[in-house]
């Protein structure tokens, strides 16, 4: 059984690692081997991905304001009633923009999730993936040094380029890619801004985690029958240290990004695929 402190340590992880596009899996794995955790065990497959609803919660309450599709009227202005709330239809098409950008990762993950959870999840895939995107983001940052974006802002997005995230958004069905990554990268390929790009992520994970949480936490109630207090006890503390853990790093993100590029990200990743072989490979050879 664990301490709450490693809880604590793994809700820690889950709020910097789910917005930073530098896998939050890998990481997690990482804590898994160290705090001899098995992440074949129903309870802690589920943990992995339910963690993140944590991490949604945070963008929902930082961009409640553009999410929410209503507003009130300001009564000097208008003359209307307080109580009176004002339809947006720019924020509705967002939420369809958003629908349509998750469809790829629905049908990917609906068909293929069982099969990659058996055959690819696993220290190697994890490495690998973190390697390749470290070099995407290295050659996508460099061959758009001069480059200015030619979408600036959510509105900007079109239904077909939304389509095209989703389905680099889906690429992160693989262990190892990161969601963010994945979708952050895509974004700047098809000439989004960075900030553009990144804020576009965030509201994509909500409709996407809440999903594939849903799934998880089905997949291992079947399996299991239900979960103890202690579990559930673990998984509400992870949520809640997620949650706090992800205001702070999604502002600093965004603050960051203002002013520099993700070559950083890209550099951090390469070394963490490296490391994780060499961790895992070391331990194989003990064995």
């Amino acid at each position: 059984m664990l301490t709450v402190l490693e809880v604590i340590l793994l809700g820690i992880c889950e709020g910097i690692t789910e917005w930073l596009p530098i896998s939050s899996t890998g990481h997690m794995l990482l804590l898994y081997e160290i705090f001899r955790i098995n992440p074949q065990d129903p309870f802690w497959s589920m943990f992995l991905v339910v963690i993140q609803l944590g991490a949604i919660a945070a963008v929902v309450v930082l961009y409640f304001s553009t999410l929410w599709p209503f507003r009130r009227p300001d009564p000097k202005a208008s003359g209307m009633g307080k109580c009176i709330s004002v339809f947006e239809p720019s924020k509705m098409l967002m939420w369809c923009k958003i629908a349509v950008a998750c469809l790829p990762a629905v049908a990917v993950g609906l068909t293929l999730d069982d099969w990659i959870e058996e055959h690819l999840y696993g220290y190697v895939t994890v490495a690998i993936m973190l390697i390749v995107y470290g070099v995407g983001f290295l050659l996508i940052e460099r061959r758009n040094k001069n480059r200015k974006a030619a979408v600036g802002a959510i509105s900007e997005i079109s239904f077909p380029l939304a389509l095209m995230i989703g389905v680099f958004q889906a690429l992160a069905i693989i262990p190892g890619t990161s969601r963010s990554g994945a979708t952050i990268l895509g974004g700047i390929l098809l000439g989004m801004s960075r900030t553009c790009a990144s804020e576009f992520t965030f509201f994509l994970a909500i409709p996407t985690m809440f999903g594939a949480s849903l799934l998880k936490l089905i997949k291992m109630l079947r399996i299991t029958g239900g979960m103890t207090g202690a579990e559930i006890l673990y998984l509400m503390i992870g949520m809640a240290v997620a949650f706090v853990v992800s205001v702070a790093v999604i502002r600093l993100l965004m603050n960051y990004i203002r002013k520099h590029d993700f070559t950083a990200f890209g550099k951090y990743r390469i070394v963490l695929g490296f490391v994780i072989l060499l961790v895992f490979a070391a331990k194989a050879a003990v064995m």
